[in-house]
């Protein structure tokens, strides 16, 4: 009780004297948030006060007004350390190695110390530190927060105005299985534990389909919680309004149907909530992270379903500008930055059209937030640069193309990677054309080298640069 009660007198002093920024690094799976903390860490980590070519656009580290940054201990010790050695390791072998995908929550704290320009603390302190509070975490939990605003047949119901063909093709065991269930028949825990599975491995084949807009998240990655009856639960697609309606009014607490949606009304209180309040209640800034090729190689669909899964996280984030008051009692985010990952996959000239794509991919929920006022910026960014910009002649003209080392069978190839749609192409484009975005492995990292990047001074510089005057 002591140590809680002293981190909140800690977060209230750090708040109130501006000198505290907890960052939400939000992304859904496969979006690149373990690399970008990693990127973020080291960059941060090799500022000096000689030489910071490899942040040209962070002003703060441009003009040496950072005198020097460290890692240290964070707050709450009940969350694992974020694995930034670790992953710096895999970086560094020979060949390297991205960093693992997350599989748990982690955080890390930063201590920046910088030299005043301006405001109030500048006549009374020439020097301040600003403390960088960041977490890490599966990106498929992130999925399940709309949770905390459904009940179990509104989610039922919403989850099944999104299926479609390709997903009752992939689920198609489980429907199968599920139509034959008597609802009000006495809950068999073996049944419900064989039909949970089947959810879960038609969730998993939606991953693999490059579909992003799986609930619940926690049952592909499922952590500490494998196995437990809380994660043994489904949706209803079937069911009609008064189904609903008939079910709730006439079945036993036993039945099939009242022990599904007591699971599922634990997993949102229990589990989601839970998850919101220790992780997402409080955070100053926010960065969305999105792979916007990837799903380009797969479908119309699974683009579709990617903007679905970024929308839904609008709902649950506090958007409002930042004053003395609101930083004290009731913490808003006020930057907000949409970052396309993985632009090293494209030429230099295709960037305007990456953002641009990205841009289109949030409009929907991104009106609201430019709405509410709040400092908006899109980006596209490598956070660890795995090729290089080179010039290709062909028949007595130059083309730009980009070099590296192709994940698919790690060799080295220069390649011409093709056009970054401007915004989201319409159907009968997808009937007739086809991308081919390539993965390319790291480049190889020297142990004190900078992570080599494109455009993370970008981010370093809209995150905290009004925060080191």
């Amino acid at each position: 009780m002591f140590n809680t009660l002293q981190k909140e007198i800690n977060q209230f002093i750090d708040r109130g004297l501006d000198r505290s920024l907890r960052i939400a690094v939000t992304g859904l799976s496969q979006s690149g948030k373990t690399a970008f903390i990693t990127s973020f860490i080291n960059q941060l980590l090799h500022i000096n006060r000689v030489d910071n070519a490899h942040l040209p656009l962070f002003d703060a580290a441009r003009h040496h007004r950072i005198l020097g940054v460290k890692r240290i201990a964070q707050q709450d010790l009940s969350v694992p350390r974020f694995e930034y050695e670790r992953n710096l390791a895999e970086l560094m072998q020979k060949p390297p190695h991205f960093p693992q995908s997350t599989r748990g929550v982690s955080e890390t704290r930063l201590a920046i110390r910088y030299q005043r320009q301006s405001g109030l603390m500048s006549y009374l302190k020439e020097t301040g530190t600003l403390y960088i509070d960041i977490f890490d975490y599966p990106g498929e939990w992130l999925l399940d927060l709309p949770l905390l605003g459904l009940n179990y047949q509104q989610w039922s119901l919403e989850l099944a105005q999104l299926f479609n063909q390709k997903k009752q093709h992939l689920a198609q065991n489980w429907l199968d299985k599920v139509k034959k269930l008597d609802l009000t028949a006495v809950a068999n825990e073996d049944v419900l534990a064989e039909l949970a599975q089947d959810y879960t491995d038609y969730l998993q084949a939606c991953k693999a389909q490059g579909l992003h807009f799986i609930q619940p998240g926690r049952f592909v990655l499922p952590a500490e919680l494998e196995g437990a009856p809380a994660l043994q639960f489904f949706p209803l697609l079937q069911l009609t309004n008064e189904q609903w309606k008939q079910l709730k009014n006439n079945v036993g607490s036993n039945s099939y149907f009242a022990v599904l949606e007591k699971r599922y009304e634990y997993y949102r209180n229990k589990i989601v909530k839970k998850f919101y309040q220790d992780y997402f209640a409080n955070f100053d800034r926010q960065v969305i992270l999105a792979d916007c090729l990837t799903p380009l190689n797969h479908s119309r669909q699974a683009f579709d379903d990617m903007q679905e899964g970024l929308t839904q996280l609008f709902k649950n984030f506090h958007y409002g500008k930042r004053h003395l008051l609101s930083r004290l009692f009731s913490p808003r985010i006020d930057k907000l930055m949409f970052i396309a990952t993985k632009a090293d996959h494209i030429t230099s000239d295709q960037l305007p059209n990456l953002m641009s794509l990205m841009r289109h991919l949030v409009q929907k929920g991104g009106s609201y937030v430019e709405f509410e006022g709040i400092e908006t910026e899109y980006s596209a960014i490598a956070s660890i640069r795995a090729t290089k910009q080179v010039s290709v002649t062909q028949n007595g003209q130059k083309f730009k193309a980009i070099q590296g080392i192709r994940s698919s069978d790690l060799q080295q190839v220069t390649v011409f990677p093709g056009s970054v749609p401007m915004k989201v192409p319409n159907e009968e484009f997808w009937q007739t054309n086809k991308f081919e975005f390539d993965q390319f492995e790291p480049q190889p990292l020297e142990q004190g080298e900078n992570i080599p990047h494109l455009r993370m001074d970008t981010v370093l510089q809209f995150l905290l640069g009004d925060k080191l005057d």
